[in-house]
């Protein structure tokens, strides 16, 4: 009776329990995670299959396995190809032992004109950059303190030569009456050292005519050289002294004119053997690119020592530089020419490589194929490398395209190359015109179809 009486106890404690209506609904999702990516795994080993099956390559699919394996070893080796190259036959002649060298243009004169007397300059008798030979008028300093200083020397020279000229005729007279016993001897003695005295005192007052003339020269301020004034350093009314550091103006000769340049000390047995002989050795002059000849010139010496520094020695050429095409401290390419080898093998520059083991060229045998020989060469002349031994002349070599090759590879020549692309012109239209006519194969099957239309029609 009391369990029936108090039935709302067991109620009461079910809600204090925690309801988690969870675990029904969150089952499903891992499931659903589950089975997305083996979906997604199908789907993708699915279009795998479908893009390597045959009937996804088109017309590929009926060429030979080894047909194709074959057409993709023969693109992954081009040597196997024909490689085209340029290629020049090894001749002989006279090849030029030239020594080039970096140089400066050095004028042979560099003048600072000065003046010599101080003085007020009144006139500037030059143009700034002019042309000027020795002697010319240059500038002219105020003249009239050295033309009254010169007259007052000739006064005095006058009056000491007239009174020369008396103490003469006195001793003359001292020496009759000596030798009639007329005149004491010291008497005689005496004028003739007067006449002494006289005779230095003309000799000095000519040497102060000599040098007011001097100045008078001085004051007229002429060119020393030959050569081109620079800018005028001085102007007119300025004046002048002995001390000024920077002059009247500069001259500097550019005809003839000097080159000087250095070469290595190996190279100075090879040019004081003929230089000793009395031989001209010719010196050409290149411009900074050294592409364009300035100046033709001769060896004209060397310089007395090597500087240790650098190993080199400094040597001079001079040329007549009619044209003026070499400038004052000018930079230039100096190729200086000591011998010529009269029969020499010579093969084009660009043919000769160098490789780990030396100098080696690509030689062209008979069969149009290149083989790889080692070669010893001799002096350069720009374009032309003669060789000392590894080639003979007639041969051939490649000149350009080298870089493609090996050894034993195949080449084409420009002109056999011509002909095998008419050839190939020929094979490529005759593919195309098979390409535009359909397969009879496939016409006939076309036109199967077409009867089984009209049959079910």
């Amino acid at each position: 009776m009391d369990d029936r009486k108090n039935p709302p106890a067991q109620p009461r404690q079910t809600p204090a329990r925690p309801v988690d209506p969870a675990p029904p609904v969150t089952a499903a999702p891992p499931r659903r995670r589950r089975l997305v990516p083996l979906v997604v795994a199908v789907l993708i080993i699915a279009g795998a299959v479908a893009w390597w099956h045959p009937w996804n390559r088109g017309g590929t699919s009926g060429q030979p396995q080894e047909a194709r394996q074959g057409g993709r070893r023969a693109g992954a080796n081009p040597m196997n190809q024909l490689q085209p190259v340029h290629v020049a036959t090894v001749s002989q002649g006279e090849m030029p032992v030239v020594i080039n060298a970096l140089g400066t243009v050095t004028p042979l004169a560099n003048v600072t004109v000065k003046t010599q007397l101080n003085g007020t300059l009144m006139e500037v008798a030059f143009r700034e950059g002019q042309m000027v030979k020795k002697g010319d008028l240059l500038a002219q300093i105020d003249p009239r303190p050295y033309e009254i200083s010169l007259r007052n020397a000739q006064g005095t020279l006058a009056r000491d030569q007239a009174l020369l000229q008396t103490a003469r005729l006195d001793l003359q007279r001292y020496q009759t009456l000596l030798s009639q016993d007329s005149i004491a001897k010291q008497q005689v003695d005496t004028q003739a050292s007067l006449v002494k005295q006289y005779e230095g005192a003309v000799k000095s007052d000519q040497a102060n005519v000599d040098t007011y003339k001097l100045d008078l020269t001085y004051a007229r301020i002429t060119a020393p050289v030959s050569g081109r004034v620079g800018l005028r350093q001085v102007d007119p009314g300025n004046y002048v002294t002995t001390g000024d550091t920077n002059g009247v103006v500069v001259i500097t000769q550019l005809q003839p004119i000097s080159v000087i340049f250095t070469t290595s000390e190996d190279n100075l047995a090879a040019i004081l053997k003929p230089l000793r002989a009395g031989t001209k050795m010719s010196v050409t002059a290149y411009d900074r690119a050294n592409t364009t000849a300035l100046e033709a010139g001769y060896l004209e010496t060397v310089d007395n020592q090597i500087d240790t520094a650098t190993g080199t020695v400094k040597l001079r050429a001079t040329f007549d530089n009619n044209e003026s095409m070499l400038f004052p401290n000018q930079f230039v390419n100096a190729k200086l020419l000591v011998d010529v080898i009269k029969t020499a093998t010579i093969v084009p520059t660009p043919a000769v490589l160098n490789g780990s083991s030396g100098a080696f060229v690509y030689v062209v045998k008979p069969d149009n194929t290149v083989t790889v020989r080692n070669v010893k060469t001799g002096p350069v002349d720009g374009e032309r490398t003669s060789i000392k031994s590894g080639l003979q002349v007639g041969e051939r070599v490649v000149i350009d395209g080298s870089d493609r090759l090996k050894e034993g590879a195949k080449i084409t020549i420009p002109a056999e190359r011509a002909t095998g692309a008419s050839g190939a012109s020929g094979a490529s239209g005759a593919s195309g015109a098979s390409a535009a006519a359909p397969p009879s194969g496939a016409s006939g099957a076309h036109r199967g179809g077409h009867r089984r239309q009209q049959q079910q029609q």
